[in-house]
């Protein structure tokens, strides 16, 4: 049973940061070379979830890990607020429409989970509902996995309560990152508690492993997820077609 509580969101203290950033960009240059021969050899597709509290660095992410790599092999998918287009159909619509064909590797920031996650702290579902929406998660994934050889990555990017307050104020105090800034994020910040509680929830009754990555410091983050997408994709033992007879 995973507790947050009891995972550190900042790097070990014996860890050079300079020796981490020079493998990160090694491992960011593998990670490049991998995506070519998965979007060439097209037998399996990668998905990768982003979620984490407002802050957490999502957005950082996505530029930083997936930087070299071809720009026509990855697509980023943002869910935000349902339209009522999206809100008339089941929860998985319009997030089934966006999983990657083969070949492609595509990234949700932010994903199906925001659906037993900010319903839930707001009250607009009930427990029987996360729990049955839970359940049709699962078989989702199992599905893309399964039926469709997806490898699937599950990122929960693991910040605390300080260093969300310090990100969130660069917001207002930064001109370069005033676009980022939400009002709102400073009210949902009052649900922490509620949000790490059903966090907790999604991570432990997921059949498909997450991997929690501190973000208090964004180059341990970075270094943490590259490390592990390239380590899973090598073990596919991916290689590029031959030559058609």
């Amino acid at each position: 049973m995973i507790k947050l509580d009891n995972i550190p969101t900042t790097p070990p203290e014996d860890l050079d940061r300079d020796e981490i950033e020079d493998k990160t960009d090694e491992l960011a240059e593998r990670l490049g070379e991998l995506q070519k021969v998965l979007y060439a050899e097209q037998k399996h597709s990668v998905l990768v979830i982003f979620q984490g509290m407002d802050a957490a660095g999502k957005d950082g992410a996505v530029k930083n890990v997936f930087k070299d790599c071809h720009h026509h092999g990855v697509k980023v998918h943002s869910f935000k607020k349902p339209t009522d287009a999206e809100l008339a159909q089941d929860f998985l619509w319009r997030v089934h429409q966006k999983v990657p064909p083969k070949g492609m590797i595509h990234i949700f920031n932010r994903s199906h989970y925001e659906d037993i996650l900010v319903q839930r702290v707001h009250g607009w579902i009930d427990d029987e509902q996360a729990e049955k929406r839970m359940k049709a998660i699962n078989a989702f994934e199992e599905l893309l996995t399964f039926d469709n050889n997806t490898l699937l990555f599950k990122f929960y990017l693991h910040i605390s309560f300080d260093q969300q307050a310090e990100e969130l104020q660069e917001r207002i105090d930064e001109p370069e990152k005033h676009w980022k800034h939400n009002p709102n994020d400073w009210k949902e910040r009052e649900h922490w508690s509620e949000y790490r509680r059903h966090y907790e929830y999604a991570i432990n009754e997921s059949k498909t492993p997450w991997t929690i990555v501190p973000v208090d410091k964004r180059w341990y983050r970075n270094y943490i997820m590259c490390k592990t997408l390239v380590e899973r994709l090598e073990a596919l033992n991916m290689q590029y077609p031959p030559l058609p007879l």
